[in-house]
């Protein structure tokens, strides 16, 4: 979503660090090049003026009360990312659940921006937190919105209450209303109401949702946009807030190619939060709009710690703790282990979505877009085509088992032979770093390396020769 933008304050503040001691004139020039590059990502003019004239002033102190031999680029990389998580929100907010259940929430956008398949990703969220929602079917009017909404609700095992067909039959207002007292009389402690949009913003569609607003009185009122419309998604939001009222923003469609506009644009102009973002089709891809992350993947530090609870959902305590143990314990990372591991990031996504996550992930850009994700399947399939004492032992692995495992994968004996190579690597690093040696590969990092547990060589002095000619040539040596 925010790849350009990323991409133009990364190269922004590359040659911000390169310019050693920052005057003002350099401020000047940083703040039109972020001004720019935040209307090309089609952020609200008022909200980018706002934006730059505060990072100007900020900065501009700054650099006053700077002391010397302070990195000045940095200070005002901070001063950005600082004013980013304001204009984004400036903290994650919790939907407020009622003292006395069901907590109602109620969804409102225009058609088309994801709503009904929001309302069961917002379902399974809270059910997976251990809450019992309930879906009602409240959008009467678009074709098969329903039938849409029962489709969602079973194949994630919540309820739906949908006592009309829909397709332009029923009142919404009373389906509604007995959704609420269903939800009582059978103790559901979270309701979700799905309405209905329309094309555009009219009156007709202003007034459903304020009449099902008054008649249902929502905990919560969550307006649904996608993140894909660019600027009209700051008219309909203030259309929105001004006709029905709203709590909180959810933005669809994240994982899109839009320039991300909406997203800067909302929260600021009108001082409603981000409160969940969508990033994908499957009902799991939604998660809680976290400030912060935001601003430091559009600021190209990535998002370590949503990788980081990404990860804890995917990898169970079980085996992690399993093979903690097994580390610990001195025994070799095996190719069971090696499958359980890819086995479980499966679970976390794509891997281009996972690598997308890591700090400077905008400058592998074409690496990232580039990346084959049939590999990891593939690998999977040539372990999986190993019988379970060649994934312990892979030492055993003659020629003739590699030409059946191949057979057995799809794949090429030399795609085995590499994977095998690679893992055998793999293992002998582990080993290194278990028995607190380091792996070979780091001494690029300018850190030498040593076998484990022993100390380094020490090296006998040689005379030094009386020729001044061959001294100077033996030093050199």
């Amino acid at each position: 979503m925010f790849e350009s933008l990323t991409s133009r304050f990364s190269a922004t503040f590359s040659s911000l660090r390169s310019r050693g001691k920052i005057s003002n004139a350099d401020i000047e020039k940083t703040c039109a090049e972020i001004r720019q590059a935040l209307l090309e990502s089609d952020v609200a003019l008022d909200v980018v003026e706002s934006f730059v004239a505060q990072i100007a002033e900020k900065s501009r102190v700054a650099l006053e009360t700077m002391q010397s031999g302070t990195n000045q680029a940095n200070a005002i990389f901070e001063i950005v990312n600082a004013s980013l998580i304001e204009i984004l929100g400036g903290s994650a907010r919790r939907v407020r659940f009622a003292k006395n259940p069901p907590t109602v929430i109620m969804l409102a956008g225009l058609q088309g921006a994801g709503k009904t398949t929001l309302a069961g990703k917002l379902a399974k969220f809270y059910a997976d937190q251990g809450n019992t929602p309930l879906l009602v079917a409240s959008d009467l009017q678009r074709p098969n919105a329903v039938t849409q909404l029962q489709v969602v609700g079973e194949s994630i095992n919540i309820p739906v209450f949908a006592p009309e067909v829909g397709n332009g039959v029923g009142d919404p207002v009373k389906v509604a209303k007995a959704g609420i007292e269903f939800a009582k009389a059978k103790q559901y402690n979270m309701v979700i109401v799905d309405t209905a949009g329309r094309l555009g913003v009219d009156a007709d569609l202003m007034k459903q949702a304020s009449d099902i607003r008054d008649a249902i009185n929502p905990d919560e009122i969550l307006f649904v946009v996608d993140a894909m419309i660019g600027q009209d998604a700051v008219r309909t939001s203030q259309a929105f807030l001004d006709g029905v009222g709203f709590d909180g923003v959810v933005l669809t469609k994240l994982d899109g190619d839009a320039r991300g506009g909406a997203a800067l644009s909302i929260a600021s102009l009108t001082a409603r939060p981000i409160m969940f973002a969508s990033t994908g089709e499957k009902l799991s891809d939604f998660d809680i709009f976290y400030p912060d992350r935001m601003a430091s993947r559009i600021l190209g530090m990535g998002d370590v710690a949503t990788l980081a609870e990404t990860a804890k959902k995917a990898f169970d305590g079980e085996t992690s703790a399993k093979l903690e143990a097994k580390f610990a314990s001195g025994e070799d990372f095996t190719l069971e282990d090696f499958l359980e591991q890819l086995q479980a990031m499966s679970k976390m996504g794509s891997m281009s979505k996972i690598l997308g996550m890591l700090p400077g992930s905008g400058a592998m850009k074409k690496q990232i877009d580039n990346f084959d994700e049939g590999e990891v399947i593939r690998t999977r399939a040539i372990v999986q085509s190993m019988t379970p004492v060649e994934r312990r032992d892979p030492k055993v692995l003659n020629g003739s088992r590699r030409t059946r495992i191949a057979l057995g994968s799809g794949r090429k004996v030399s795609d085995v032979n590499n994977l095998v190579d690679r893992f055998s690597a793999a293992q002998k690093m582990m080993r290194q770093v278990r028995n607190g040696g380091m792996p070979a590969g780091m001494a690029g990092m300018g850190l030498p390396a040593m076998p484990a547990n022993k100390p380094p060589i020490a090296h006998k002095k040689k005379s030094k020769s009386g020729n001044p000619a061959k001294r100077a040539i033996e030093q050199a040596q």
